[in-house]
């Protein structure tokens, strides 16, 4: 079995914040201290990361940063690249958009390669959204499954819910989806149209910030139920219960 190569650096998986809140009231002490120690970065965009680490430690200077952009424009050619710097013994940061590195998010890919190459994975606390929305929706947290986002096209989105709301019910599962913060209002209303009446409903967005709403009621209650979800990050979760 292949161990950890002990001359290389090691790969800290640091999570970002959910939005504009207070650091100190989502991250611990540690992640500023690693982060005070890494040079080398893999992120999703440059200009978003740099305001993130000057945030967490502003007198760390921006010009000796090298960073490694990991998109959808990113060649899979090019990844392993990216861990140059690990095996040459320097530790390495991955920084998600926001929330929690490879956890939908690209971020994944680069963590299968540091385990193929024997680099450590360090995994700091921090603000996942979709845990989040778990622990304050009241479904079942004992089993659940994350689905991303769900069909675009009107009829075979509603055909899955359909199906998701089946697999819920059969399994006692919470099912758990994101969509594109503009489409929420829309998305919540095609739950409402597509789900038996009984069966429940949470939406939790802006969760860690001031602005924070998390709600959980059926389909039935939420045609009543006000809210604005436009352009505001939310976790949709569903269940169906016997």
């Amino acid at each position: 079995m292949s161990s950890i190569h002990k001359n290389y650096g090691k790969l800290y998986l640091i999570p970002v914040g959910l939005g504009d809140s207070s650091p100190d009231k989502v991250f611990p002490p540690l992640n500023q201290k690693i982060i005070e120690g890494i040079d080398d970065f893999i992120v999703e965009n440059e200009k978003s990361a740099r305001r993130f680490i000057k945030q967490i430690l502003p007198e760390k200077s921006q010009q000796g940063l090298r960073l490694s952009g990991l998109n959808k424009f990113t060649e899979a050619s090019e990844l392993p690249g990216f861990l140059d710097a690990a095996k040459e013994g320097k530790n390495v940061g991955l920084l998600s958009e926001a929330g929690c590195p490879g956890v939908a998010d690209p971020g994944a890919e680069i963590v299968k390669l540091a385990h193929r190459f024997n680099i450590q994975v360090v995994p700091l606390i921090g603000p996942s959204s979709i845990l989040l929305a778990m622990m304050s929706s009241g479904m079942n947290g004992q089993s659940f499954t994350f689905h991303g986002y769900l069909p675009i096209d009107k009829k075979e989105r509603k055909h899955e819910i359909k199906q998701l709301e089946r697999i819920s019910l059969e399994k006692n599962q919470a099912q758990i989806f994101i969509e594109t913060p503009y489409r929420n209002m829309k998305f919540l209303e095609d739950l409402i149209q597509s789900l038996h009446p009984a069966t429940r409903i949470c939406v939790a967005c802006d969760l860690t910030l001031e602005t924070e709403f998390i709600k959980t009621a059926t389909a039935s209650e939420w045609k009543n139920i006000k809210t604005d979800l436009h352009k505001r990050p939310a976790i949709f979760i569903i269940q169906k219960d016997i």
